[in-house]
């Protein structure tokens, strides 16, 4: 090693090494063409981050949307349960059991029909 006006520098190989000037040279870059990648990548990085908002603000009015159609199905619900505390059963209620039983009777019918084809089928064996 010797020492040049205040710098280390090694001689390697029959050339001068200095401090801190590892690896390969940057190539010379032209710099407006630098300039245009920076922008390019400015411009898409923007386009991105409002794509993500879009999505964050149509994620946002969707649950708000939901939010509102579920505290007025609790409100109907809240009404039903005053009207069967003073002894009235709302016509909603009436119409949701005479169909559930109404399914429940055209299951059993079904039921004891597919019951029916199953021994009339094991007979003809």
């Amino acid at each position: 090693m010797e020492k040049k006006s205040n710098v280390w520098t090694e001689v390697v190989g029959g050339k001068v090494k200095k401090p801190g000037k590892r690896g390969r040279k940057p190539a010379k870059i032209d710099l407006k063409a630098k300039l245009e990648r920076s922008r390019q990548s400015a411009r898409e990085c923007r386009a991105r981050k409002k794509l993500r908002y879009q999505y964050l603000e149509e994620l946002v009015s969707s649950r708000e949307r939901a939010i509102c159609a579920l505290r007025e199905e609790l409100e109907m619900y809240k009404q039903w349960c005053m009207a069967m505390d003073q002894g009235k059963i709302p016509s909603e209620i009436k119409a949701l059991l005479t169909g559930e039983e109404q399914s429940k009777s055209q299951q059993n019918s079904s039921r004891h029909m597919k019951a029916g084809k199953t021994d009339a089928n094991s007979n003809s064996w």
